[in-house]
């Protein structure tokens, strides 16, 4: 099963390799074309910005070990730029004239529920899963930007569940979304013992539905009546997230990586490689509407969220509206991606994040004979640098940039996703997810990380990125929710 899937994800990393560095570009063949860009990249600088990404064409880099995000997709509405907070979302000397609208608090009493960390329940210790990717050699030296404060664990064993489920509840959040990758995967095997641990600690656990297979959009409406009923019917609802609507409706509420991708890519070199997971959206439209009509009777709505920036292709597959996962799309762009996704009436959910530190590649670049696409290794996000991580100044910076992101994230998503205006608003949603709790990969995990100061002199010579305070991420998601929550608030 494991071995599948790594089987399955290498597959999905050559195909993005293949694709990279492209530009989307309207050409002459029926479906849309990479162009061929300069091979100026291969001095190993990565671009800073998400916009001179796009212009330089290359793909949303998260989750390239695992294939590229469907983010970089033609039809992607982030444009330049654009101040984060101005007259479109918040004028001060209105905002003194005129009745304060209702807090978040006061239209969404399950407010705690509304936000939702991103849970990886893919790791293992016998054997090895995940900590020993790309060549890694745990429990020392693991496939992780930091080393964990509990270590390399197993996400099987109660003890860390437990723990876990402390520090969400500490943290404010009351509800995980769950990576899930099929069933009989190794992450839907873990999802009985999550959810048992979660529901003693009040949290409720939703999914996210995972690219486990080229053709899985085929079955992309039974998975969805298969997780209501296996982990909601049958548990009768104790942990399954189901979101308030009022008068006693309840929805549940689904997110699904790569869904509206491309036919076709073409590299720098002009050659075009068929997306083997590209699905039609008339495809998906057949499959949205059949869950639909098979949850009407048992709930108001069925919330479908697609990780793209496609609006057109979005409302054409039947999904609700848009949750981006990558945190490469910055705040300020979010403000011109909510207003297209309500220009066609679909929601809009942003995710609250720390930005990205992905683990160093310990592989030579290869050389321009082998991948002449090649664009150098990933920087840290915010900012795209290379940090000298053995300087002690450089952690506090990168630490305080991290918790920069997280403020700034947290202030955009809720202000968006609450303008007057916005389908978000008029259709009485609002959710936002927390990427990650435990995404060691990408760097972007708020479950504590070892303080600097604790690790080992082994730990040390691994060359981790451990920064001086493990536990920061965490304590300021805690501040700003309780600034949401808070009586003070409300009153506001």
């Amino acid at each position: 099963m494991a071995r599948t899937r790594r089987a399955f994800l290498t597959g999905l990393a050559t195909v993005a390799a293949a694709a990279m560095p492209p530009a989307w570009q309207a050409g002459a063949r029926s479906g849309p074309v990479w162009t061929p860009q300069p091979a100026a990249l291969r001095g190993g600088r990565w671009p800073r910005s998400l916009a001179e990404r796009r212009a330089l064409g290359l793909p949303e880099p998260s989750r390239y070990r695992r294939g590229t995000s469907s983010i970089g997709t033609p039809g992607a509405t982030a444009r330049p730029r654009e101040p984060l907070l101005g007259p479109s979302l918040v004028d001060e000397r209105r905002s003194r004239a005129v009745p304060r609208k209702p807090t978040l608090q006061a239209r969404f009493p399950d407010l705690r529920r509304r936000f939702v960390f991103e849970y990886y329940p893919w790791y293992d210790t016998d054997p090895w899963f995940h900590w020993n990717d790309d060549d890694h050699a745990p429990p020392l030296d693991v496939t992780a930007s930091s080393m964990p404060r509990l270590g390399a664990y197993d996400t099987y064993d109660v003890r860390v569940l437990e723990q876990h489920a402390r520090w969400i509840a500490e943290a404010g959040v009351g509800a995980i979304n769950l990576s899930w990758w099929g069933r009989g995967d190794y992450t839907d095997l873990a999802v009985p013992r999550v959810m048992d641990v979660m529901r003693d600690h009040d949290i409720k656990v939703t999914f996210h539905l995972e690219p486990y297979r080229d053709d899985r959009s085929r079955n992309y409406a039974d998975d969805l009546l298969f997780l209501l009923r296996e982990y909601g019917e049958k548990r009768r609802w104790d942990t399954f997230l189901l979101l308030d609507q009022g008068n006693g409706r309840v929805a549940p509420v689904f997110k699904s990586f790569r869904t509206i991708v491309p036919s076709q890519v073409q590299d720098c070199l002009g050659r075009i490689f068929d997306v083997p997971d590209y699905t039609a959206d008339g495809d998906w439209r057949r499959q949205t509407d059949t869950a639909r009509e098979e949850t009407r009777r048992d709930f108001s709505r069925l919330f479908l969220l697609a990780d793209s920036l496609a609006v057109d292709r979005i409302g054409a597959g039947g999904f609700d509206g848009l949750a981006v996962y990558d945190n490469f799309v910055t705040p300020p762009q979010w403000t011109r991606i909510a207003q297209d996704a309500s220009d066609v009436g679909l929601l809009a959910s942003f995710n609250v994040n720390p930005g990205f530190d992905r683990y160093p590649d310990r592989h030579p670049p290869p050389p321009p004979e082998v991948d002449p696409c090649y664009g150098g290794p990933l920087g840290f996000e915010p900012g795209g640098t290379h940090p000298d991580w053995r300087d002690a100044q450089a952690r506090i910076a990168a630490q305080d940039l991290a918790l920069g992101r997280i403020t700034e994230s947290f202030a955009a998503t809720t202000t968006l996703q609450a303008q007057d205006g916005s389908a978000n608003v008029s259709r009485g949603f609002f959710l936002a997810y927390v990427n990650s709790f435990n995404e060691w990969h990408e760097g972007s995990q708020f479950e504590p990380a070892k303080d600097f100061a604790e690790l080992t002199p082994d730990e040390r010579r691994i060359g981790y990125h451990n920064p001086p305070d493990g536990h920061a991420r965490l304590r300021r998601l805690r501040s700003l929710i309780d600034g949401l929550t808070s009586p003070a608030s409300a009153q506001a």
